[in-house]
């Protein structure tokens, strides 16, 4: 249970509207100086609201404060000034879901699981890797590179590459094994 900070005082304040030079005070509403009563005489039963809805002083603080904010901005909506602490709880309320909600949100954004990545070293391995399998390449045959190509890079059937190539399926089959074979020898030739 969080710890609930003393009542800040208060001084009462009226605030005078002018029109034509007459002062007036708010008729419809609530007026500043039933805020301020309400904010005196409620705010440690507010701040407990929001304590049994949130779990740290600072955030039940906030709330209340915001609560308080927002009715100030709002009062002259407030028809009937004796639903001004009702209208105050409710805000506290919907104050505190909506903290809440931010934080679910923002524990489940940090409880996913960083991709793996790969570090710096092995994007320079695999490129390396990747510049010796194409020098490798580039010392097939013609035929033979085209059936690897297009069977393992272009991820074609092996009907598929022998009708690009204009040859027989056994032909690919025997171009791709012949190519794997040379590739792997001079793979090892590198390292």
């Amino acid at each position: 249970m969080p710890v609930i900070a003393p009542m800040p005082a208060a001084r009462p304040t009226r605030i005078p509207t002018q029109r034509d030079g007459a002062e007036e005070t708010a008729a419809v509403g609530t007026t500043v100086d039933l805020l301020t009563e309400t904010y005196r005489a409620h705010y440690r039963s507010l701040l407990g609201l929001a304590a049994l809805l949130l779990d740290d002083t600072a955030s039940c603080e906030d709330v209340v404060q915001e609560a308080f904010i927002r009715v100030h901005s709002a009062r002259r909506r407030v028809r009937d000034p004796e639903k001004t602490l009702a209208y105050l709880r409710q805000t506290v309320v919907n104050l505190s879901r909506s903290a809440l909600r931010r934080r679910i949100l923002g524990l489940k954004l940090l409880s996913k699981p960083m991709p793996d990545m790969a570090s710096a070293e092995e994007g320079a391995y695999d490129q390396l890797e990747r510049d010796s399998l194409i020098k490798a390449m580039k010392g097939l045959q013609r035929r033979q590179r085209e059936v690897l190509v297009l069977r393992y890079f272009a991820d074609m059937t092996e009907a598929q590459v022998a009708e690009t190539l204009g040859i027989s399926i056994g032909s690919v089959k025997a171009y791709g094994s012949r190519g794997i074979a040379a590739l792997r020898i001079a793979m090892e030739a590198r390292r």
